[in-house]
């Protein structure tokens, strides 16, 4: 991709749980790939308002305006319910 070209939108698609709880907490969702060029992957975590998200499936879409990636996240854990390992 040239730097020139705009990447594609990348959308997250919170479980309905979490969306209540991101809009009951105000807790605002950062850009995460603003003015990257790297997709997020499977498997990737991301840290949101002290919940963790992890990326459980992709979906590529194109809505008339441009390529969309759509990041299916699974359900949002505090951190002190997070095992890695």
């Amino acid at each position: 991709m040239s730097p020139e070209a705009p990447g594609p939108r990348i959308l997250l698609a919170f479980s309905v749980d979490d969306q209540a709880w991101l809009r009951q907490s105000k807790t605002q969702v950062p850009a995460f790939w603003s003015g990257h060029h790297v997709a997020p992957q499977l498997g990737d975590a991301l840290r949101v308002g002290g919940r963790q998200f992890i990326v459980k499936g992709r979906v590529w879409e194109h809505d008339g305006q441009g390529p969309v990636l759509r990041v299916l996240l699974d359900g949002g854990h505090a951190v002190s319910d997070t095992v890695f390992g």
